[in-house]
């Protein structure tokens, strides 16, 4: 799932999960943090859920995928959209 909260020339947008679906530790990867495994992992919330929330630059479209333990990519089915192998996010 996405949140996403406007800021003036931004947007900031968090991406959440369950907390074991998949299980182990899951990183969002994606053209804003040069596709860096591990650079921005979804950490544990009181919730449930395990989440990260990044800045990214208003009016711009990314590319992004999580990447799970063993090498496990997938998409987030709540995207913008598709493109190939990657979700689409619109800031």
């Amino acid at each position: 799932m996405l949140e996403r909260q406007p800021r003036k020339n931004r947007t900031e947008v968090t991406f959440i999960l369950p907390a074991d679906t998949p299980p182990g530790p899951v990183s969002v990867v994606g053209d804003f943090n040069d596709w860096q495994p591990g650079a921005h992992p979804l950490m544990p919330r009181r919730d449930g859920t395990r989440a990260v929330t990044l800045a990214l630059p208003g009016g711009v479209e990314h590319s992004f995928r999580y990447l799970a333990a063993g090498d496990y990519w997938f998409n987030e089915e709540s995207a913008d959209g598709h493109d190939g192998v990657n979700s689409r996010l619109r800031t």
